[in-house]
């Protein structure tokens, strides 16, 4: 599926962590937050980037807290430690509405649930396999 949205290389987390393997990345965008970041680092190249999207669930303040960690980590060492931070606003709204309109975005859905259904989808969601938006219908 990743790779039929444009992706050249796919790891399966299922069957091989890339954090233990030999290969080095010049950019890891981490939206999981599932590895500890010195796993992370050994990962990138020199002077790679790693970009921080996401912790694990259940544990809010790990977020902010990796932030801090990577942006001070950034001022020690030659990888480039960046967190990625947004604010919803209409005219990127209306920029994305305008590509998937436009064929250029294809959102990937993995599942949809009915309004009656959120506590089942919300479980499916805790499980972490979800390969794509799991979306309520109304």
């Amino acid at each position: 599926m990743v790779r039929s949205i444009g992706a050249d290389h796919v790891i399966d987390y299922t069957q091989k962590d890339f954090a233990q393997s030999e290969q080095r990345y010049d950019l890891i965008v981490d939206m999981a937050g599932t590895h500890p970041l010195s796993e992370c680092r050994r990962a990138l190249t020199t002077r790679g980037t790693y970009v921080v999207v996401g912790a694990p669930s259940g544990r809010w303040l790990t977020g902010p807290d990796r932030f801090i960690k990577a942006l001070v980590l950034s001022l020690f060492v030659s990888q480039r430690m960046v967190p990625f931070i947004t604010t919803a606003n209409k005219e990127d709204l209306v920029v994305l509405k305008d590509l998937i309109e436009a064929g250029k975005v294809t959102p990937v859905i993995d599942r949809s649930y009915g309004l009656i259904e959120v506590p089942e989808a919300i479980r499916y969601l805790e499980e972490g396999h979800a390969r794509g938006k799991v979306v309520i219908t109304l």
